[in-house]
């Protein structure tokens, strides 16, 4: 009694067992210094790395669309405005009138709300864009039969699609009900205090379903839009980069300018494409707002119709009554706009992954 019997089997299994603690804990520490190295991906941080990746993409959606609030507003106000009773006549006179009859913070009217709507959407957005690339490269390559096929252009823009139409579902009825919030003045007969406010009264009025008008063109839209973005921007980037052209990579990285002027490309190509769908949109969104009219017609000095039975017929009667420009109103403003938003949001999205150590390369 007190002793332990150590039999001569029994000492040659705890050697084993000491043999084989030691191989997996040389095994678990050779593993983390290769994922430290980039050599391979440990699965222990997977979830970090979501996390990082998700950071970076909200991180770079509110940075880049609180740079152009103004120039969002403007946009949208002069995509719903009414032809009879102009008040926003341009980008400059548009932005001098908000200034002047709201001040400060008319011209960042809705930013709040577009940035509870975009953070999410942008951080989803350029997650889903990585995953839905790796996917496609995976599945390209199971085709092809070779394992070394890269992403082509065509391959990113249907990455970039589905990156799109997945965010933007997500975060619609925030989007909705922003559009609303940006169209008010001051001298609206009714307000929307906040999105909160908003989505209740929507959802109290109009039903489940309202929060989910225009979602049809914004489908639409966004397949050409994002998915160019994505496709025009990453097929710069590795075109700069093979062929060196104009000497601007070093080291087979691009400088922040570089990428800026990339981004401003890809947002340039994207948003012409797919400007009418998001004009239509955002009419449609006015459906079955009591007062919308008197908001988008002048503080309520001209009252007219406002409805929509669906995507065709708005886009019916806005060319009928307005002409095939009005497809484009706004569209100033919103060039101005999105080209650097556009590549802020690229640019910071990468930096912010940097600072993290998140892997950006899809073929990775």
């Amino acid at each position: 009694l007190g002793y332990r019997i150590v039999f001569p089997f029994m000492a040659s299994e705890n050697v084993k067992t000491g043999d084989s603690a030691v191989t997996t804990i040389v095994n678990l520490a050779e593993e983390a210094k290769l994922a430290r190295e980039g050599v391979v991906k440990a699965p222990n941080y997977a979830l970090a790395s979501i996390c990082k990746s998700l950071v970076a993409g909200g991180v770079a959606g509110g940075v880049s669309r609180t740079a152009v609030a103004p120039l969002e507003r403007l946009k949208i106000l002069l995509q719903v405005q009414n032809p009879h009773n102009i008040k926003y006549n341009g980008t400059i006179q548009g932005l001098k009138y908000i200034w002047r009859t709201e001040g400060l913070r008319g011209l960042f009217k809705g930013n709040g709300t577009n940035c509870a709507r975009i953070v999410p959407n942008s951080a989803v957005k350029f997650f889903s864009y990585e995953q839905a690339s790796k996917g496609i490269l995976y599945m390209y390559r199971q085709q092809t039969g070779n394992e070394d096929a890269q992403l082509t252009p065509v391959l990113r823009l249907g990455a970039g699609a589905c990156a799109g139409i997945i965010a933007m579902s997500a975060t619609y009825p925030m989007d909705m009900v922003r559009g609303r919030i940006t169209v008010q003045t001051e001298a609206s007969p009714y307000q929307y205090r906040g999105m909160f406010h908003a989505l209740s009264t929507v959802l109290r009025e109009e039903g489940p379903r309202a929060l989910y008008k225009g979602w049809l063109p914004s489908v639409i839209g966004v397949i050409p839009y994002v998915g160019l973005n994505f496709a025009v921007y990453e097929s710069l980037k590795d075109w700069l980069i093979k062929s060196n052209a104009f000497g601007l990579a070093d080291n087979s990285e691009l400088g922040v300018t570089t990428r800026l002027a990339c981004g401003a490309a890809a947002g340039t190509v994207g948003q012409t494409v797919a400007y009418p769908l998001d004009v239509i949109r955002r009419r449609m969104q006015m459906v079955g707002w009591n007062h919308a009219a008197s908001v988008l017609t002048g503080d309520g000095r001209v009252k007219v119709p406002l409805e929509y039975t669906g995507m065709i017929d708005a886009f019916r009667k806005t060319v009928q009554h307005e002409g095939f420009g009005a497809l484009y109103k706004g569209l100033v403003p919103n060039s101005v706009k999105v080209v650097p938003s556009i590549a802020i949001a690229f640019v910071t999205y990468e930096m912010v992954k940097d600072i993290l150590g998140v892997e950006i390369r899809i073929s990775d």
